[in-house]
């Protein structure tokens, strides 16, 4: 016979089990779901699945829109405090906050994994209208100014993003190998990267290489807007001050012009 303490701790376990499984259903290629497909992707029984949906919605897990969920924001942000340990995050924090004051739009530091980046450090624009991001947020790296920032410094993230595939976002995303590699070659000779509606409509950023004490690049930094706040023209006036920035930054993790590493290909 089973003990009780044992009866006690088993369903806690394997209702965790299925919230499990069912948050592990939402990926980059399919960050949207109906209640539907989750219950398909799951296996689990329809009953089952709704019931634990509807709590994990009620409790800020998932959010919906409409017939489809995704991961809560709430969830994203529970997270963050979390990335608040790596040193890359705490000693770029300066530099990260001075760009967003300088620039009146809101700042983020990127890191890399294979064909993906990830927001790990924000400081919001005070604008009424911005650009929404959170900590956590993980894009593809073809599309959007940081993303081209790790391919143009980092030889295995072009590899990656190449063999991950080109998803075409919106009609401005760059998919063509040549065009990309010609936009990548131009990123190395200015030292930053700008785009424009690559990855959402009416979204602008720019980013530039951060390096660390080896000359390896170890994150991108940069700027995102909506488009009627930073436009092409504004390109000339902003770069400076986002190049600026990420250069404190690399100074703060140790790097020095004419290290051996990424930096050399800056």
């Amino acid at each position: 016979m089973t003990p009780v303490g044992e009866k006690a701790g088993t369903a806690p376990l394997l209702v965790l089990q299925k919230i499990r499984q069912i948050l592990e259903c939402f990926t980059i290629e399919r960050p949207e779901l109906t209640l539907q497909e989750i219950t398909r992707i799951t296996g689990l029984p329809a009953s089952t699945c709704q019931r634990l949906v509807h709590n994990l919605l009620r409790e800020g897990f998932l959010d919906r829109d409409g017939d489809v969920y995704r991961i809560g924001l709430h969830f994203v942000q529970w997270a963050a405090p979390g990335t608040f340990g790596l040193d890359l995050v705490r000693l770029t924090r300066p530099a990260l906050q001075r760009l967003r004051d300088r620039t009146g739009e809101t700042a983020c530091l990127y890191v890399r994994d294979g064909a993906h980046r990830t927001v790990v450090s924000l400081a919001e624009s005070h604008h009424v209208v911005m650009r929404m991001f959170a900590v956590g947020m993980v894009m593809s790296l073809h599309a959007g100014s940081a993303g081209k920032v790790f391919m143009a410094f980092d030889p295995t993230a072009r590899r990656d993003a190449v063999g991950h595939g080109l998803t075409r976002h919106t009609p401005r995303t760059v998919v063509d190998i040549d065009l990309l590699d010609d936009q990548l070659e131009e990123i190395r000779r200015n030292g930053f990267s700008a785009s424009f509606e690559e990855r959402d409509m009416g979204a602008a950023s720019i980013s530039a290489p951060v390096f660390d004490s080896t000359g390896e690049l170890a994150a991108a930094l940069g700027i995102g807007a909506p488009t009627q706040r930073l436009t092409p023209a504004e390109v000339g006036r902003l770069a400076p001050t986002v190049v600026e920035a990420a250069e404190e930054a690399s100074r703060c993790l140790g790097y020095r012009p004419g290290i051996r590493g990424g930096g050399t290909a800056r």
